[in-house]
C-alpha cells in the first residue's frame, strides 16, 4: 500500500495530498509514506487522533478523559469503541503508536477542524497549534429563502433519534409546553423512536421519519425554526450549515461548538444543555415575540452569506493548502 501511495503521488506530480479520514479504510501510516513528496493535509471529522471511540462520550455523558490526559489508556479501561475493550484495543494501540512515533507533530503540514472549538480541544490534546486550522462547512449554491408569511407554523428537529442527540429532553420539553405547543417534526430515525411516540402521545409531534436530504432540507428550509438539542461535541451539524442557507433560526443547546456558531439572538437561541426548562423557556420566548424569530432568520441568512458559501470555503481551503505546502518545504 505505502509503495503505491508514493509511486501514485510521483505519477501526479501533487502538492497536496489531503485525507479525510484514516479509519477504518487507511492507517495514519499513509502520511510516513508521502513524506516530503507533497504537502499532507488532513481534516478531522472527529476526534479518533486521540480519542479511540471518535466521539468523547461515555456512559451518555461528554468525557475528554483520553485528551486531557494525552493516553488512551481510559478507553481501554471503559471499553469505550463498541462497549468492548477487546475492540477498543487496537484503536487505543493506534493512538498510543502515532503519539509515540510524533505522527501528528511531524507528518501532517495542515489539520483542518470544523469549529474554533474542535480546533482549541485538539490543541489541549497535543496538535501543534501553528498547523491547526478552521474552516467549517459550506452550502452549495445559493438556494431562494421561502418568506417568512409562507412557512409553516412548526419547529423541525432533523437527526438521529438517539441519547446524544438530546431528542428526550426535546420530548420533555414538549410535554411542558403542551398542546398549546407549536407542531414539532422529527426527521429521522433511530433506537429511541418507540419511546419518543409514547413520549409524544397526546402532543403536536409529527414524525416524518427518514427521507431524502432534498426532503429533509425542504423541511428545514419551511419551518420557523430548527432546534438542534445535542448533549455531545457536534463537529458542524450540516443541519446548521442548511438552516443557515434557507434563512431558518436553529435553537441549539450551549455545548460544544454550537455556540459559536449560532449566536445567541442574531442567528439563532441558545439553551443549556440536558435542561428542558431551559430549552422550553428559550424556545417559547422566541416563539412568542413578534417578528423576532423572522429577524433571527435574517441573521442566519446573513452568516451562510458571509461565511458558508462555496466562494468563501474555497477561499478558505485554498489559503489552507499555501500554508500547508509552505510547512512542508521549510519542514
Amino acid at each position: 500500500m505505502a509503495t503505491a501511495i508514493q509511486h501514485r503521488v510521483d505519477e501526479l506530480q501533487a502538492d497536496v495530498v489531503h485525507v479525510h479520514n484514516t479509519f477504518p479504510l487507511l492507517s495514519p501510516a499513509i502520511f510516513h509514506a508521502i513524506g516530503k513528496r507533497a504537502a499532507r493535509v488532513l481534516t478531522l471529522h472527529n476526534y479518533r487522533l486521540f480519542c479511540p471511540a471518535a466521539i468523547p462520550m461515555r456512559g451518555g455523558k461528554v468525557c475528554t478523559e483520553c485528551l486531557n490526559k494525552r493516553s488512551p489508556i481510559p478507553a481501554m479501561v471503559h471499553g469505550c469503541y463498541r462497549g468492548s475493550r477487546a475492540a477498543t484495543l487496537p484503536l487505543a494501540v493506534s493512538v498510543g503508536l502515532h503519539r509515540a512515533l510524533g505522527t501528528w507533530t511531524k507528518q501532517v503540514d495542515a489539520f483542518i477542524c470544523l469549529s474554533e472549538f474542535q480546533r482549541e480541544l485538539m490543541i489541549e490534546a497535543g496538535l501543534p497549534r501553528e498547523k491547526v486550522h478552521v474552516k467549517p462547512n459550506f452550502y452549495p449554491g445559493n438556494p431562494a429563502v421561502m418568506g417568512w408569511n409562507e412557512r409553516k407554523p412548526c419547529v423541525v428537529f432533523a437527526g438521529r433519534l438517539t441519547a446524544e442527540k438530546g431528542v428526550i429532553n426535546l420530548l420533555r420539553a414538549w410535554q411542558a409546553w403542551g398542546p398549546t405547543a407549536p407542531e414539532l417534526r422529527l426527521v429521522g430515525d433511530g433506537e429511541l423512536r418507540a419511546e419518543l411516540e409514547r413520549m409524544a402521545e397526546g402532543l403536536p409531534v409529527r414524525f416524518m421519519g427518514q427521507l431524502q436530504a432534498e426532503k429533509a432540507q425542504a423541511e428545514i428550509a419551511n419551518a420557523r425554526l430548527q432546534i438542534l438539542p445535542s448533549e455531545w461535541f457536534e463537529g458542524f451539524p450540516m443541519v446548521v450549515r442548511e438552516a443557515f442557507a434557507f434563512g431558518t433560526p436553529s435553537a441549539v443547546s450551549n455545548i460544544g461548538p454550537l455556540p459559536s456558531i449560532v449566536e445567541h439572538r442574531k442567528s439563532g437561541i441558545v439553551f443549556e444543555p440536558a435542561n428542558p426548562q431551559s430549552l422550553l423557556h428559550e424556545v417559547r420566548t422566541a416563539w412568542e415575540a413578534p417578528g423576532l424569530l423572522e429577524r433571527l432568520g435574517q441573521g442566519a441568512r446573513a452568516e451562510f452569506e458571509s461565511k458558508y458559501t462555496e466562494e468563501a470555503n474555497y477561499a478558505a481551503l485554498m489559503e489552507i493548502y499555501r500554508q500547508a505546502i509552505e510547512v512542508s518545504h521549510n519542514g
